[in-house]
């Protein structure tokens, strides 16, 4: 079988199973519900059980020669309910369909640059391992050997070869094992991060490799329902500011506006304890909007944040408005999702970071949206 059909019977399956609202709910997948108790290493790796799944590395990076990046690499993961699969030994059975989105902002030269990959778990090409990270698509890869992480993806022109060291202890989201993305049952997810990783490595670029370093954020997520009725994307910030402190803010918009009152966020001290946030105590407020030329849809990139209980005040501004993925060879979305200044003060004391914004549903409904049985 040569490679343009392979990809194409991928792509097939992946929109089918997709799109498949009554198959993605049924009880062949395991919903998250409160109780689960995390375990590492085991949750680091795949979780089969689950309908979906990713592992997602954003960060920002610097050169030797003070040149300035971020990058992005996520790889999904999606099931396909077969009933069969444990009755069928063939290297070629479809259980579970892989995809990876990868992405460099290089700031100076105000280039975006992305790649997709999608593949299924046959023959080595792709696939994610039990109880430790170690995740792949053809070359592409995020593997956990001791402490440290190793990513790489890309090739001689665009690439990454980057080794992630955690600054601190992994943060677990939500409340009772969940984090919750709706009112229905098992609308949630499995959801823990390393907040601030140490970053190092080789980050090509234009075929001219550079040595780099920075800080990183990791997120794992697995759960069996996406976006539910009445719900159309969502504002997603994760934020690493000089005081040693980080806040993820994860914002569900409504389909008739308005934000979702199941939208939370994490404060992450910097001594590394955590204190969850209900939708009533941050504020996301867009300031200022950009059209995509390609796509035509408009994403609000300037942002004020704040955070009463902490006296934060923060502005979000990107590094490039230019940093919209339209994935048209695999997830078939179209998402914005880049590297991002952040100015303010916390207590009446200046402070600035760096971190990623991620905006989904503003070219349309997201594929993926599934409805409870």
């Amino acid at each position: 079988m040569n490679k343009s059909v392979l990809t194409l019977l991928v792509m097939t399956l992946w929109v089918f199973a997709w799109n498949e609202p009554a198959k993605a709910a049924s009880d062949a997948f395991t919903k998250a519900m409160p109780g689960y108790t995390f375990s590492f290493p085991r949750d680091h790796g795949s979780h089969p059980d689950y309908l979906i799944e990713w592992w997602y590395f954003t960060g920002n990076l610097s050169s030797e020669k003070g040149k300035s990046f971020g990058y992005e690499l996520t790889f999904f993961r999606r099931g396909i309910e077969n009933k069969f699969k444990d009755q069928n030994p063939s290297l070629w059975s479809v259980h579970d369909v892989y995809l990876a989105h990868f992405a460099v902002t290089d700031i100076a030269e105000k280039q975006f640059y992305y790649d997709e990959k999608i593949s299924r778990a046959a023959l080595g090409k792709a696939g994610a391992k039990i109880g430790k990270m170690d995740v792949w698509i053809d070359r592409w890869s995020a593997a956990q050997e001791g402490d440290q992480i190793r990513l790489k993806a890309g090739d001689d022109q665009w690439g990454i070869e980057f080794i992630l060291n955690p600054a601190k202890p992994l943060v677990v989201h939500g409340e009772q094992g969940i984090s919750k993305k709706g009112e229905e049952r098992g609308a949630a997810s499995h959801y823990y991060s390393f907040t601030r990783l140490e970053t190092s490595g080789t980050l090509i670029t234009n075929g001219k490799a550079e040595q780099v370093s920075g800080l990183s954020w990791m997120d794992h997520e697995f759960g069996s329902l996406l976006l539910g009725e009445g719900q159309v994307g969502w504002d997603w910030f994760s934020i690493q500011l000089d005081d040693g402190s980080e806040y993820m803010f994860y914002q569900i918009r409504e389909t008739a506006g308005g934000k979702d009152p199941i939208s939370s966020g994490t404060i992450i001290f910097p001594d590394g304890t955590t204190q969850d946030l209900k939708a009533n105590d941050f504020k996301l407020t867009p300031t200022s909007y950009w059209k995509s030329k390609l796509s035509d849809a408009t994403y609000p990139l300037h942002w004020e944040i704040s955070v009463p209980s902490e006296s934060l005040t923060l502005t979000a501004k990107p590094v490039l408005n230019q940093q919209e993925l339209i994935t048209t060879r695999s997830t078939r979305m179209t998402y914005w999702e880049g590297a991002t200044d952040f100015h303010g003060q916390k207590k009446g004391k200046k402070l600035k970071g760096k971190g990623y914004i991620e905006l989904t549903g503003y070219a349309g409904k997201l594929l993926g949206a599934v409805k409870p049985k």
